[in-house]
């Protein structure tokens, strides 16, 4: 069994990961883009709110200019892709490894520490709450809003056009849809929420780090696909709901795997661990509906 502290941690590290999970929704769900600039804005956006901290700005303000940073990686990602015909999985590569520079830059160093620097869970400490449950609770009204915010941006008619640049681009085209327009905003959105999650990792974990946004797509993923076998996305509201449901299972199996002594596996195991939660994420709604099937077919 989990602690207190363990499972708290785990709920924390899930919701920040739900973030990124609405964010590779955009991408790929919405606008069917495989985009790997998440593991650089992820970095990015923490590089950003912990310089910006440092030199002695809101912590709010911080987080906002992160969000921004990470929108203009993924802005770049899209242009490279609308405007200059580049591959669109190619064009993320390629943004993700010039990031990696330009957050060395950003931050000056490898790593920039933030202990005992105000940030945004700071206030939310003097509640009469459990050191490990405040970044819960606030973590939890930060992806609530997200979440609304983005379902009234899907269903605004900006939204309905990305959907359907993504669901059939060159019926969206015909009927006088900017198609390169909506991917460039759907996928700026996308890394900017990434970008978000990044700057309140920084924060929680008290630190940002260069490398911090190595695998950052494949837990987003790993989160995205489980909460669909989860929770059936037949609306944008569902899958939304679903992509914090799976990163806190995520989290939480990762936590559980790692805390089981009987199990054997240790640190150095996370990505094995990852990868194995994964396939199962993708194979067993698979499996699920078959097995659906074939009992139907019985019963006729």
């Amino acid at each position: 069994m989990l602690s207190d502290i363990a499972f708290y941690g785990a709920v924390e590290t899930g919701l920040i990961y739900g973030l990124v999970a609405f964010g590779i929704y955009i991408s790929f769900r919405v606008l069917d883009f495989p985009d790997l600039t998440v593991d650089g804005s992820f970095p990015l956006g923490a590089a950003v709110a912990a310089v910006l901290i440092m030199d002695g700005w809101n912590p709010w303000l911080a987080t906002g200019s992160a969000v921004l940073a990470g929108m203009a990686a993924g802005a770049v990602t899209a242009i490279l892709n609308v405007k200059l015909k580049i591959l669109n999985l190619l064009a993320s590569i390629l943004t993700m490894i010039a990031l990696y520079s330009i957050n060395l830059r950003v931050m000056g160093r490898p790593n920039i520490a933030l202990l005992g620097e105000e940030t945004v869970l700071t206030p939310w400490y003097s509640l009469d709450l459990a050191y490990h449950q405040v970044p819960v609770l606030l973590f939890v009204i930060v992806v609530f809003i997200a979440l609304v915010l983005l379902w009234r941006f899907m269903k605004s008619e900006t939204g309905l056009a990305m959907r359907a640049t993504g669901a059939n681009p060159r019926m969206a085209r015909a009927q006088g849809i900017a198609t390169g327009t909506m991917i460039i905003l759907g996928v700026a959105v996308s890394n900017g929420l990434v970008g978000l999650a990044g700057a309140l990792f920084a924060q929680s974990q008290g630190a940002a780090d260069v490398t911090m946004g190595v695998g950052v797509i494949v837990i987003g993923l790993a989160s995205l696909i489980g909460g669909e076998a989860v929770l059936t996305p037949s609306s944008v509201v569902r899958a939304l709901i679903g992509c914090v449901i799976g990163a806190i299972i995520y989290r939480l199996a990762i936590a559980l795997a790692l805390n089981a002594d009987f199990l054997g596996f240790k640190a150095q195991d996370l990505n094995l661990i990852t990868a194995v939660l994964v396939t199962l994420a993708i194979v067993l709604p698979g499996a699920r509906n078959s097995l659906v099937s074939k009992l139907t077919r019985k019963k006729a």
